[in-house]
């Protein structure tokens, strides 16, 4: 394990315009340099849509093709969300695409019922670790910050990230929730946040943030178009767990379904 080189590019989205944002992207992911992982955020083709019926790409889409090609051109791991439509319907899909063109997904858990999305999408049932230089890495989306219970580390990965669309209106929300999922966990947390507004009227504030195991603040892009590049310290994170050896003493347990009966 050695120190990972991340890059996180905070920007506006252009409503329903994949092909528009992928432009911009690929000139933006240009600049960055070294890094081993490069983080987009939510549904960063479209926004925050839930249009999923005209939206939705194919599983093997523009967009998961536009991922491999940056992944393959900056030798570097790619991430972020898309609207996906499968077999069994639409989903928010988080891929985890890889230099040599192979990939894992990861569908969202936790669907934003204020905004329709549970009627918009199917939610995922997987929670994903991928493992990267030695790092095991657990990436969520959105609204899956707010559900501890899902992010818990059951000693199964050393950095967790999320990738959102989180309004201005519960900025200190996602501030706070991403610091305690840092403390609780000890482990490096990562949140990409977009800025703008989107067609909806709704204002994002950015706030992407990354956190070191104890829950300081190491990097904040505040409310600005921003691409961060900064090196997490597996050091670091290792001091923490050996000196504070709290995960030690959590509590077993297993996550139930809730479709799925009480068991007597």
């Amino acid at each position: 394990m050695r120190d990972l080189n991340i890059a996180l590019l905070q920007c506006p989205l252009q409503w329903h315009a994949p092909a528009v944002n992928r432009t911009y992207f690929s000139a933006r992911l240009a600049e960055v340099e070294q890094a081993d992982l490069i983080i987009l955020p939510e549904m960063f083709t479209t926004g925050f849509t839930m249009d999923a019926a005209e939206q939705a790409e194919p599983v093997d889409g523009a967009s998961l093709e536009w991922l491999r090609t940056v992944a393959a051109d900056r030798q570097a791991v790619v991430t972020g969300s898309v609207a996906v439509k499968t077999d069994a319907g639409c989903c928010n899909r988080l891929y985890w695409v890889r230099p040599d063109g192979s990939f894992a997904h990861y569908d969202k858990r936790h669907l934003f019922a204020l905004a329709g999305e549970h009627q918009a999408y199917l939610a995922g049932r997987e929670r994903l670790i991928v493992e990267l230089h030695g790092w095991r890495i657990c990436p969520q989306i959105c609204y899956d910050l707010r559900f501890p219970v899902w992010s818990r580390n059951r000693n199964d990965y050393d950095l967790l990230l999320y990738v959102a669309n989180w309004p201005d209106k519960r900025r200190q929300h996602w501030i706070k929730l991403l610091q305690a999922r840092a403390i609780e966990n000890q482990s490096w947390c990562v949140g990409v946040n977009r800025i703008g507004s989107d067609a909806n009227g709704v204002h994002y504030a950015g706030d992407s943030l990354v956190c070191d195991p104890l829950g300081e603040v190491v990097a904040d892009a505040g409310d600005k178009e921003q691409l961060i590049q900064l090196s997490l310290s597996a050091v670091q994170l290792v001091q923490v767990r050996s000196q504070l050896p709290f995960l030690r003493d959590a509590d077993d347990f297993q996550l139930r379904e809730p479709d799925q009966p009480e068991r007597a």
